[in-house]
Parts: structure tokens; C-alpha cells; sequence
């Protein structure tokens, strides 16, 4: 077996003698609470958004689900593998989360992809498949920004991709009825990572406003 890069293990190392070999007994609390979560997070594999980092939380704050381009499926007629799906039904209805947010970031290039693509699906790949999931975002940009530059273009999707996939949560029965009891709350995040602003989806304003 090929050697883990040494920068992972000096981390891990750092980690324990911070966590495991000092009085700090947080993890051996978190063992025998076990996790408690109240908010979840749909993300981007993008290494350069890793929301726990980006909020500031502490183990156990989060319970996060990280796939490209964080995209949330609609409810489909029969289980299979679908790992978000399995994933986000966990957390709602096993961990009982409180809030979901679906977090999209600026440059992601997934949706990058998919916008440069025009809509033309690849049929021999994961990506190109899972990326369809998103189209109805990219169609209604280009209906919408016809003449716009890509970045412009990328954005605007990287943004409408987040409201499918709020939209498609509400398709799950498990979702929609704790949110309509008050139980449950979904939001919106865009972290536009030139800038360093976070932005919420405003039901109102119909906008992504910076917090």
C-alpha cells in the first residue's frame, strides 16, 4: 500500500495530541452523547469550500453531504443507490435536523461545465449525468441572460442550481411535512469565494443578499 501524503499524517498527529492527549475530553463527550446535529448541509465536493470551515463550527455542529456541484435529486418511485437521497433522509428523519441548507459557492466547476456544455448531455459519464440535474437552472439563465458573458452566466446558474435543489427537497414527503409543521427549515447559501461573502436566498426579494 502506497504512503498517505506525510502533510495528512502530521495533521492527524497534531489532532490527537491536541483532542486526545490533553485534558480536552470534547471527543470522548461526542462518543457517549453520540451526534446531535440540528442543521445539515448539502455541499460541493470543491476542496476549496468546506462549510464547517467556512461557518466556524465544531465537530458535531454539522451533518454534511458533499457531492459535485452540491445538487439535491427529486424523489423518485423506487430506492436504489442514491447516496444523497439516503443521506439527507438520515438526517431528517433519524438525527431530526432542524435546518437543511443547500450551500453553492462561486466558480464551481461543475456548473462551469455544464453551462460551457449547452445543455448536451454525456451519456458515458457519472458527472455528465449527475450535472443534468441542474439543467433546468442553465436553460432558464440562457432564456433569461441570452448575450451575458460565461462568469455572468456560471453564477446566475451556480445561484438558480441552489433553488432547484431547495425545490426538489420539498418533493420528499419526509422533507415537506416537518416543514410545513414549523419543524423543519431549508435555506438558500451562496459563498462567493472571490469576495469572501456569504449570501442568503431572500423569499421575499426573490435575491441572494449578503449577511
Amino acid at each position: 500500500m502506497s504512503q498517505i501524503p506525510q502533510k495528512l499524517i502530521s495533521g492527524f498527529q497534531r489532532f490527537r495530541k491536541q483532542h486526545f492527549e490533553s485534558n480536552d475530553n470534547f471527543y470522548q463527550q461526542l462518543v457517549t452523547s453520540g451526534q446531535t446535529p440540528k442543521t445539515l448541509v448539502v455541499a460541493c465536493c470543491d476542496s476549496r469550500v468546506d462549510p464547517a470551515l467556512v461557518l466556524d463550527c465544531e465537530p458535531g455542529d454539522l451533518f454534511v453531504i458533499r457531492n459535485v456541484a452540491n445538487l439535491v435529486p427529486p424523489a423518485e418511485g423506487r430506492a436504489g443507490h442514491h447516496g444523497t437521497t439516503a443521506a439527507i433522509e438520515y438526517g431528517v428523519r433519524t438525527l431530526a435536523v432542524q435546518h437543511i441548507i443547500v450551500f453553492g459557492h462561486a466558480r464551481c466547476g461543475g456548473i462551469n461545465a455544464l453551462v460551457r456544455s449547452g445543455g448536451e448531455s454525456q451519456t458515458d459519464s457519472f458527472i455528465g449525468d449527475w450535472m443534468g440535474l441542474a439543467e433546468a437552472a442553465r436553460a432558464s439563465v440562457m432564456r433569461d441572460m441570452p448575450d451575458a458573458p460565461l462568469e455572468e452566466l456560471s453564477r446566475a446558474c451556480e445561484q438558480r442550481a441552489i433553488l432547484g435543489s431547495l425545490k426538489n427537497l420539498m418533493t420528499f414527503s419526509w422533507v415537506k411535512e416537518p416543514v410545513e409543521q414549523g419543524k423543519l427549515t431549508l435555506h438558500g447559501l451562496y459563498f462567493d469565494i472571490e469576495q469572501g461573502q456569504l449570501l442568503q436566498f431572500n423569499e421575499k426579494t426573490q435575491r441572494f443578499e449578503a449577511l
